[in-house]
């Protein structure tokens, strides 16, 4: 068995190679449903909105000079395009929401995304259904966040901070 108790998933941990410095931007990526975070249960993912991430990040990776490109899409194949158009990105975070469980094409665009990335969960997906126990994409991930609220999303970027050194 692979990571999470996945069966054939398991790739080899990649390792950002060089450096980037100075001016950047961080890609931020957020599947379906994150875009009424603030309004979609509570009780399970908190008050924090988007704009809320979004602004948090940005103060977090401020220092280094970087800027945050944020994207939602409820949709995989818009996830696939822009993540395929953000090459140029020094890192990112990358909350898959449901995707994590089924997302293969999101998976195989991941895969061939050229920089480190962290996979963020809002709730710990593992104190809830056991259907949501497995993610495809966290063995491609450099690190993963889960159940610490919209906070896991500034440890991400702290994390990135210093992986793309």
């Amino acid at each position: 068995m692979g990571v999470n108790g996945n069966r054939g998933v398991r790739a080899p941990r990649r390792r950002f190679r060089g450096k980037v410095s100075g001016v950047g931007e961080l890609l931020l990526v957020n599947g379906p449903n994150l875009g009424i975070l603030g309004r979609r249960e509570v009780s399970v993912y908190g008050t924090d909105t988007l704009a809320d991430v979004e602004k948090a990040v940005g103060e977090e990776v401020a220092g280094r000079g970087w800027s945050v490109r944020s994207v939602q899409r409820n949709g995989e194949g818009q996830l696939v395009d822009e993540i395929e158009a953000s090459y140029d990105t020094v890192g990112a975070i990358v909350n898959p929401g449901a995707l994590m469980m089924a997302g293969w094409s999101l998976r195989d665009a991941l895969a061939n995304y050229p920089r480190p990335w962290i996979e963020v969960h809002l709730s710990n997906v593992w104190a809830r259904e056991s259907f949501r126990h497995e993610s495809v994409l966290a063995p491609l991930a450099s690190g993963l966040i889960a159940g610490l609220g919209a906070r896991g999303y500034r440890l991400a970027a702290r994390a990135l901070l210093d992986l793309v050194d």
